[in-house]
């Protein structure tokens, strides 16, 4: 079979044909609503609109940790977004998050709501509302910080890039996946020396940088993203393994992983939360 001729980036790129993919359907080069769509509102002040994927997952942990510490105030509604669907292109969405990206917030407890969208700006949000899992001052302010947006910086190598063009490109391309493969390794590394040093990310306490990087990094050397656990060799960060199961435990991490969950086993998905006793048929998952 001849090789095919070498790709040459035209001078001005167009969209004018499907990428293939997976997600093909959802991508577009262009913000904003394509339809109107109201989004339901529940009896809280804190209304979520989200996913139950890694991303969507750290703010579900922080709302249920925030709970079991006995912050009253973090009650929450949580609703779903079908990203597959585009409910993300809505315009109730869109009005609060302008990037088309789950997970959003709404705190309707202030005049007027105010809207938080990205994950990392929802989890320093919730932390500084509720005083609660981000040190206030000085070096342990700084260094749970710096690893909180590690992770921003750093994941989409994970998943926009080595998840792609592992798990869901149209086509294997041997450079990109060995490139990305290598970077997630590297950040694996990263983590490992860290927790090698440190009981948890940010030092000696549990924090909002681990909120952040457990659904992502916990994920991975568990293996429930992408089935790449053997191809990355994941068994040998013993440190991060280490600290993935001790999280893994924790009652507020096994609730906030099933909320807004969609897919997996039928008795692990909780499409919609309202009230803490929404957890009580999942008491054979939960333990």
């Amino acid at each position: 079979m001849a090789d095919e001729p070498e790709y040459v980036p035209p001078a001005v790129w167009q969209w004018d044909k499907e990428s293939g993919g997976r997600f093909a359907a959802i991508n577009r080069p262009i913000a904003g609503a394509t339809r109107e769509q109201e989004l339901p509102v529940g009896k809280h002040p804190l209304q979520l609109h989200s996913l139950a994927t890694p991303n969507g997952v750290k703010v579900t942990i922080m709302l249920e940790e925030l709970l079991e510490a006995g912050h009253a105030g973090a009650e929450y509604d949580a609703w779903p977004i079908r990203i597959m669907d585009g409910d993300q292109f809505g315009s109730g969405f869109v009005g609060i998050n302008p990037n088309s990206k789950i997970p959003a917030l709404l705190d309707r407890s202030t005049s007027p709501p105010t809207r938080i969208f990205e994950s990392g700006a929802i989890l320093v949000y919730l932390a500084e509302k509720f005083g609660a899992f981000l040190p206030k001052e000085g070096a342990a302010r700084a260094e749970c910080l710096s690893w909180l947006f590690w992770q921003m910086g750093a994941t989409p190598i994970l998943g926009g890039g080595f998840g792609h063009f592992y798990a869901y490109a149209p086509v294997k391309i041997e450079y990109a996946i060995d490139r990305y493969a290598m970077e997630v390794k590297r950040q694996l590394d990263v983590l490992d020396h860290r927790l090698a040093e440190s009981e948890y990310i940010g030092g000696a306490f549990y924090t909002i940088a681990d909120m952040a990087i457990w659904p992502w990094y916990g994920a991975l050397v568990q293996d429930k993203v992408y089935e790449a656990g053997t191809f990355l060799d994941v068994a040998t960060y013993l440190n991060v393994i280490r600290w993935t199961e001790a999280i893994a435990k924790r009652p507020a991490v096994r609730r906030g992983r099933l909320v807004n969950r969609l897919f997996g086993p039928d008795e692990e998905q909780m499409a919609e939360r309202h009230d803490s006793s929404d957890f009580d048929r999942y008491a054979a998952v939960l333990g």
